[in-house]
């Protein structure tokens, strides 16, 4: 039934959003203005930010007092409603793509070294098949030094030797082998 005072559907004009929209819309601009008030400074530089937004973000650094500070994070949300984000969050989406993927790539190390102590020839043998341009004696060596500290319990020298040859091997790979012998 309706009554005749009843206008709900006349106070708001369609296209506005709706006071929990703009908070939503509030709280994330506030988000990502704490996000890159976190970013490292160099990292902040490469990304094309208004004069005003970059002096805010410095200010904003720099204040210690927990009530200015979160006037100043307001400060910032309220400049960034003012501009499109759009390119801001894909940036910021791209950089913590990079760092997951960096992460991962760590992993992936840590459990090939860890295959390597563990296991027998046979793990490098897997690593020189998936690698076959790393150099199976230098390796070998690693993973004993690696084994002989463990069972000396002995500081893991030869292990982190090991992983940032794993690690150089994953960023700088050998170029293959042609099967020529050349220098003669």
């Amino acid at each position: 039934m309706q009554y005749p005072d009843d206008d709900s559907n006349d106070t708001e004009a369609p296209d506005s959003p709706s006071k929990s929209e703009r908070k939503r819309q509030s709280t994330a601009l506030l988000a990502l203005g704490e996000e890159l008030l976190s970013l490292p400074e160099e990292q902040l530089a490469r990304l094309d930010l208004p004069d005003t937004l970059r002096e805010a973000l410095q200010l904003g650094r720099s204040i210690t007092a927990h009530g200015g500070l979160k006037r100043q994070k307001k400060y910032i949300g309220k400049l960034l409603r003012h501009l499109d984000t759009e390119p801001l969050l894909a940036s910021l989406e791209q950089r913590r793509t990079q760092a997951i993927r960096a992460t991962g790539q760590l992993h992936h190390l840590e459990r090939w070294r860890d295959r390597l102590l563990g296991e027998d020839v046979r793990a490098i043998d897997a690593y020189m098949a998936e690698n076959p341009g790393a150099d199976r004696q230098k390796l070998r060596q690693l993973v004993r030094d690696a084994r002989a500290e463990r069972e000396n319990n002995a500081p893991p020298r030869a292990a982190r030797l090991l992983f940032r040859y794993l690690k150089a091997l994953q960023n700088d790979p050998p170029p293959p082998e042609s099967g020529r012998i050349t220098g003669f």
